[in-house]
């Protein structure tokens, strides 16, 4: 018999999320459906079938079934700790073409901070996933100054990347001497609800292309005295009239975030010392001095 899973309730139903996205994306023909005549239906035995299954769900170590995500992802990774060590630069070639932008002072301070970040990994199923996360240090025992960067593939995690120069970010700051028992936790749920689609549900344009998802990325930063998580989008409402929908559908990613990911009530109010409340961002909004505009859920 296959053991249960031991997977946290939210994480095991986030994964079967982007486990069941997965299966609905496939059309799995076998060599007995190639012999069939025009409008004949083969019969399977569904019993013998599923007993040859084995999930990443039912056995985490011998599973022999691959389940594809709606989207590739890469993960990325710097710490003060990996600069000045001589270790291998991540390749040019393995940073996405964008197109040129300007040399401003942000744009130089992103392309020499690009030297220091080291790629991980790229990874395109459930249970490759699941491979990355059981073999990587979680946020609890990162050093100060460190972050993880979870990106959709050919998006480099800067704003100045294409995908992400319109948009903003969700974003909570958490103190470190409170949540060191719960970030690594928080971390492993934000992962799954952004590679199981299930920040923004209507990733798919009518033509099947994936440009109308907003989510581009994932981050979770340690530092000093308190841990950052933040939800990256590739488009910001601007404030106009004509922003009204798509500000509904970024509260909407918020407020999942706020509630199914992290746990908290709706009506919460979680700033305070060293910890901010879950609030949107503009990237542009950021680099303005002065008082920027914030949607807090």
């Amino acid at each position: 018999m296959s053991a249960a899973s031991t997977l946290p309730a939210p994480a095991l139903q986030a994964s079967r999320a982007a486990l069941s996205a997965a299966l609905a994306d496939q059309n799995i023909s076998t060599p007995a459906d190639d012999e069939l005549e025009a409008g004949e239906i083969q019969e399977v035995d569904m019993q013998a079938q599923a007993e040859g299954i084995r999930t990443v769900f039912s056995d985490p170590s011998n599973f022999n079934v691959k389940h594809p995500l709606y989207s590739p992802w890469t993960l990325w990774f710097d710490s003060p700790a990996t600069k000045g060590r001589n270790l291998p630069q991540t390749p040019v070639s393995a940073f996405p073409q964008t197109p040129i932008i300007p040399q401003t002072p942000g744009v130089a301070a992103a392309q020499g901070w690009m030297e220091d970040i080291k790629r991980v990994i790229s990874f395109d199923s459930v249970e490759e996933f699941w491979g990355l996360y059981n073999n990587i240090i979680p946020p609890s025992q990162l050093p100060q100054k460190a972050n993880y960067y979870l990106f959709k593939e050919g998006i480099i995690p800067a704003w100045e990347d294409e995908a992400n120069k319109n948009g903003g970010k969700w974003s909570i700051q958490l103190p470190k001497d409170k949540n060191r028992s719960n970030v690594d936790k928080m971390w492993l749920y934000t992962m799954l609800a952004a590679i199981g689609e299930t920040f923004d549900p209507s990733p798919s344009l009518s033509d099947g292309s994936n440009d109308a998802s907003l989510i581009t990325g994932v981050i979770v930063s340690t530092r000093p005295q308190f841990y950052r998580l933040s939800i990256w989008t590739r488009l910001a409402p601007t404030g106009s009239e004509e922003d009204g929908a798509l500000r509904e559908r970024i509260e909407g990613v918020g407020r999942h975030f706020k509630m199914s990911v992290l746990g908290y009530p709706e009506s919460a109010r979680l700033g305070g010392p060293l910890a901010t409340e879950v609030e949107f961002l503009s990237h542009k909004d950021s680099e303005k001095k002065g008082k920027a505009r914030k949607i807090i859920v």
